[in-house]
């Protein structure tokens, strides 16, 4: 490439980034003169650059809308950005439908350099959609390494920090990323839990290719959707508690499906299950899925046991109570 046109190119890429530039501090940034910044103003313009200038003092230049699209300069971490929104605009069809998106994203990926484009394709066939909202900041290197895995079947090792702080080392299988209200989730098969774990994106770091590749399990769109519903449901909640049943922990995992995510087998006969809510209400609602007959304990605290308790003894009172009389019509 001639120092000419990487001259012009690197006047478009600052053109590109602030709205209007003065003259003499675009020449001071290219290491030219100011005849020479016009010079290549006159190139980007006969290129179908809407570029406007003004004289004196405060003069300078800066980049207008045009007639058409001209090409765009984007960094790498812009590109990848951009592949992002592109997929969620696709999947909550925020534009003319997911088909334009698309379209967009293909005609991105066909004029990048072949390690950038892989992360880009990565990202449109691995995101699952499931709305997205302003949240934890995601690196987009991270997020482009675990679409990669994703996509290729490849199995990776990760840094996973929890919400309690403690920090652990994961070896894991890949399966879809899905943005769900604030945060990135990454769904995969843990290989030392040997089932399935959704992890917060903006909790990974130390991302390790293993090159181990792997066949994956199948899942349907809806236990994506349920998977992903299911951790956005594990926050820290006001109220909490535990359930320990008198089930053991596979019988329990095989009647509570995903929502049996960090229970703990507390003896052969026995399993602990973290329950909680925003008030003692939806802690009891918790307790109510807990299958018919299975006897159970909770370490639900007061004062919101005395709570609960006072509503369930008039509830069981209202049961015992006759039925009123059917008014007279």
């Amino acid at each position: 490439m001639s120092d000419t046109t990487t001259r012009a190119l690197s006047l478009l890429n600052l053109l590109q980034t602030h709205r209007h530039w003065p003259g003499s501090e675009l020449a001071a940034r290219m290491g030219v003169t100011e005849r020479t910044v016009r010079r290549d103003v006159e190139r980007l313009r006969d290129l179908g650059y809407r570029i406007e200038s003004t004289p004196g003092a405060a003069g300078g230049y800066r980049l207008e809308a045009g007639s058409a699209v001209p090409p765009l300069l984007l960094t790498d971490e812009e590109a990848v950005a951009m592949a992002i929104g592109l997929r969620v605009a696709a999947s909550q069809r925020l534009v003319s439908g997911p088909e334009t998106t698309i379209t967009a994203l293909a005609k991105l990926e066909q004029v990048l350099p072949a390690p950038l484009r892989r992360r880009v394709k990565a990202l449109a066939e691995a995101v699952q959609p499931a709305g997205l909202n302003a949240g934890a900041a995601v690196s987009s290197d991270v997020l482009g390494e675990l679409a990669l895995a994703c996509r290729d079947h490849e199995r990776v090792r990760f840094t996973y920090t929890a919400a309690s702080g403690e920090v652990t080392r994961r070896r894991v299988e890949p399966h879809a990323l899905a943005p769900a209200d604030r945060h990135w989730y990454l769904l995969c098969w843990d290989l030392e839990k040997e089932d399935w774990r959704t992890f917060r994106v903006d909790r990974l770091a130390s991302v390790e290719h293993t090159r181990v590749l792997f066949e994956p399990k199948p899942l349907t769109p809806e236990e994506i959707e349920e998977f992903i519903f299911v951790a956005r449901s594990w926050v820290r909640q006001a109220v909490e508690a535990d359930a320990v049943m008198e089930l053991d922990l596979e019988s329990m995992r095989a009647a509570f499906g995903q929502w049996g995510q960090g229970a703990t087998a507390e003896d052969e006969t026995h399993t602990r299950w973290p329950v909680g809510g925003s008030d003692f209400r939806e802690t009891m609602y918790g307790l109510s899925w807990i299958p018919a007959g299975v006897e159970y304990t909770t370490t639900l605290a007061s004062p919101e046991r005395e709570e609960l308790r006072e509503v369930l003894e008039r509830m069981l009172r209202a049961l015992d109570a006759p039925p009123p009389p059917s008014p007279v019509r």
